[in-house]
């Protein structure tokens, strides 16, 4: 597949991706979920290579696993975090050389030990990082996150260090779990649905969606220009004419 043109003096900041399909991948090809979460972590590699060759993206927010992904059976979760970890342990000092900062995004209440050693392992290591943000939003949810922010706030007004007629939209954003990412510019869903499905509903107001029909496990380099090419042909109003 040739790689779509863009303007590489015009990129989104941040990037975000829902990965979407791995299951029904692996349905296609006849085998089984756990393999297709397989397939899918080798697309994550290939995604972030690529934002890291363009170098002006400065932020690219994978959903790995949502407040609701704990509906699933035992096994494919404990499939997941196993695959995190491995993902970890295989990738995370190519990541380190690279000069990625990795950062998780979401509760960590409720993660298993080995799930919070690993990922606060990474975000230890690439404290100091400045190339490129790789942001996991692991046990997350949107409006878990609005609500964590809230609360957040309202402790401050009780506490009597903030008015609640002080509070404003920028002091909010500064509250989320990672405030200093850039705005969110580009999010992208493979497997051609079109939810937002409880990710980034504060950052995603004026972001740019696309949708993809593509399968997760087969997302490479050339579906994420075609996501930026889509991005770049597109008039971003903020509301204005």
């Amino acid at each position: 597949m040739p790689l779509p043109t863009i303007d590489k003096n015009h990129l989104p900041r941040h990037i975000a991706i829902i990965m979407d399909g791995n299951g029904r991948w692996a349905k296609q090809h006849g085998t089984t979920r756990a393999e297709g979460h397989e397939a899918g972590a080798k697309s994550v590699r290939a995604v972030v290579e690529a934002c890291r060759e363009l170098q002006n993206i400065e932020a690219l927010t994978l959903y790995a696993f949502s407040t609701e992904n704990w509906r699933r059976s035992q096994g494919e979760v404990e499939t997941l975090f196993r695959l995190l970890s491995k993902y970890i342990h295989l990738e995370l000092d190519e990541i380190h050389q690279e000069n990625i900062r990795v950062t998780l995004m979401g509760r960590k209440e409720g993660l298993s030990e080995q799930a919070l050693a690993d990922v606060e392992r990474c975000e230890s290591l690439t404290a100091n990082n400045t190339a490129m943000t790789l942001n996991l939003a692991i046990n997350y949810g949107g409006r878990g996150e609005i609500v964590d922010t809230a609360r957040a706030l309202c402790r401050e007004v009780e506490a009597g260090r903030l008015k609640a007629e002080e509070v404003t939209e920028e002091m909010f954003a500064s509250r989320l779990y990672i405030p200093q990412l850039p705005e969110l510019d580009l999010l992208i869903r493979t497997s051609g649905e079109m939810r937002l499905s409880n990710f980034m509903l504060w950052q995603a107001s004026y972001a740019e969606f696309v949708s993809m029909q593509t399968y997760w496990p087969d997302f490479r380099k050339p579906h994420l220009y075609e996501a930026i090419a889509a991005y770049q042909a597109r008039s971003r109003r903020f509301g204005g004419r």
